[in-house]
């Protein structure tokens, strides 16, 4: 079966301009390792390597964290930044025995480079092509639209498709609530995102400590325009402009995490999460996977040491409080199969192709005990033709579009894809678990304005209390060529298309 897009894209964004991907899974507790009986590392060092970022996983408290810092510089290390609300360092080095090196100090649990290749200014690069809005496709919308709706609503499909269009009736959602985009950067400037944008939980974490100058959380010029349109899918302004959002009155705030080659690593990941949880951010959305291995093997000692990082950080976030909503994936893949062959990792130099068993290899962060993982719905509310799935992995399902010809919209819409903000004060269509996602977001945004003080724990059983439950169906031949595209496995209440259903934003608001 042709898809929308490759089997894996860095921005889950199809050819129409799928989103980022992430997978799906149980995440055990990292173990650390043996502890060593000398605390520093004492041979001489070399530092005629490329330089690499690594993460530094301690144990303990402020007193082990000062102790391994004074190692890294023995080991010839430069730190970064030092998170010790979960014991994580991030570090520079050209000692290529770095790692290694630092792995033998007593109180590092783990420790890994976080990139193949050397830290250097990359060249920008497209990493999803959208569909723009014509001005005949909006002026269509405008003179259809209702006097309670945006002159763009009429296109978005996806609102009806979880009845936000009725919620919004009932809430539009609390300023008091922020969503995080953990992503491309968002245009704050955007005249659809300018009304509910949070300035102070916004920040550029690309370099694994965040940066607050003005505008660093915006994309530059040439750089990808995914994380405005996951904004505006989450809280566009119900302003009497362009689209409307599935939280129109939340707050959005934009972490920008990925290099201008559209890289997101894990330095820059953790400190998307930790800045979220320490500035009072209620919801993430994570529409990416962390680069460069699309999944990554915990009985490697430079992936296992990603893994226990970002695990950290997301752990974190969830005790202050946040829910961590994640894309699915765009590969079409079933990530409760026994083994799956990735042919693209690491994706920053030359990959290999590897078999792996997705329960001892994850994809970070959607793959990591809390997260709730998100799989896309095309217009027909089937499972899109490109997301992945899996019995036991997924959540719940969201409107993340699909090609037209597979599942049409009901008029007025036109597009099977979704329509959303884009950067200079533009709309336009793109499609993915990356779309999908955004769409929870709202729908726990919207949990979150109706029940303020709400655990973590909480918002996340009322997210899948209150979605419509969707059965399997018949089998799955999206293109109708009479071969049965995927296999959905489990019952009406769970499963591996749609996990407990659809997100139902009305009952957000009035449960």
């Amino acid at each position: 079966m042709a898809h929308l897009g490759s089997r894996r894209t860095r921005a889950m964004t199809l050819p129409v301009g799928l989103a980022l991907t992430a997978s799906l899974g149980f995440l055990p507790t990292g173990t650390a390792s043996a502890a060593p009986v000398d605390a520093q590392p004492t041979a001489a060092v070399s530092t005629d390597g490329p330089k690499l970022s690594y993460v530094v996983n301690t144990r303990g408290g402020h007193g082990t964290v000062k102790q391994v810092k004074k190692a890294i510089a023995k080991a010839g290390g430069t730190v970064v930044i030092a998170y010790e609300q979960i014991g994580v360092i991030v570090v520079h080095s050209q000692n290529p025995d770095f790692a290694k090196s630092i792995r033998r100090v007593r109180g590092v649990d783990s420790a890994g480079a976080t990139r193949t290749n050397p830290i250097v200014p990359q060249a920008t690069k497209d990493i999803g092509v959208e569909q723009p809005l014509t001005a005949e496709q909006a002026g269509a919308a405008s003179a259809q639209a209702t006097a309670d709706q945006d002159p763009l609503e009429p296109l978005q499909w996806d609102l009806p498709a979880i009845k936000a269009d009725q919620a919004h009736k009932k809430s539009l959602g609390s300023k008091k609530v922020t969503v995080a985009v953990i992503d491309t950067g968002v245009d704050d400037t955007h005249p659809d995102l300018a009304p509910n944008f949070d300035r102070g939980a916004s920040a550029n974490c690309v370099t694994g400590a965040p940066d607050t100058t003005d505008g660093s959380w915006r994309p530059k010029t040439g750089e990808s325009d995914h994380g405005t349109h996951v904004a505006g899918t989450i809280a566009a302004a119900k302003n009497g402009i362009g689209v409307t959002g599935v939280a129109p009155g939340v707050k959005v705030a934009g972490i920008k995490v990925s290099t201008p080659s559209g890289f997101f690593y894990t330095e820059a990941v953790v400190c998307g999460f930790i800045w979220a949880a320490e500035h009072g951010v209620d919801v993430t959305n994570n529409s990416y996977y962390t680069d460069p291995w699309l999944y990554n093997c915990k009985n490697d000692p430079d992936q296992g040491a990603l893994v226990e990082a970002v695990t950290r950080a997301t752990r974190y976030a969830e005790h202050k409080g946040t829910v961590n909503v994640a894309a699915a994936g765009n590969s079409a893949e079933d990530l409760a199969a026994d083994e799956l062959v990735d042919t693209t990792s690491p994706n920053d130099t030359t990959p290999v192709t590897r078999t792996i068993n997705p329960r001892e290899c994850f994809d970070i962060p959607t793959m990591l005990p809390g997260v709730v993982t998100v799989s896309a719905t095309g217009a027909k509310g089937l499972k899109a033709s490109y997301s992945n799935y899996g019995n036991g992995v997924i959540d719940v399902a969201a409107p993340g579009g699909d090609s037209t010809v597979y599942q049409t919209p009901a008029p007025p819409a036109t597009s099977g894809l979704i329509l959303s903000t884009l950067p200079g004060g533009n709309y336009g269509y793109k499609a993915g678990t990356s779309m999908a996602s955004p769409h929870v977001a709202g729908v726990v945004a919207l949990i979150k304005s109706t029940h303020p003080h709400a655990s973590a724990a909480v918002v996340k059983a009322l997210l899948t209390a209150e979605a419509d439950a969707t059965a399997c169906g018949a089998p799955y031949d999206i293109n109708g060529d009479g071969t049965v595209d995927a296999v959905c496995e489990g019952g009406k209440y769970r499963n591996g298309f749609y996990g407990a259903g659809v997100v139902n934003a009305l009952n957000a608001v009035r449960w």
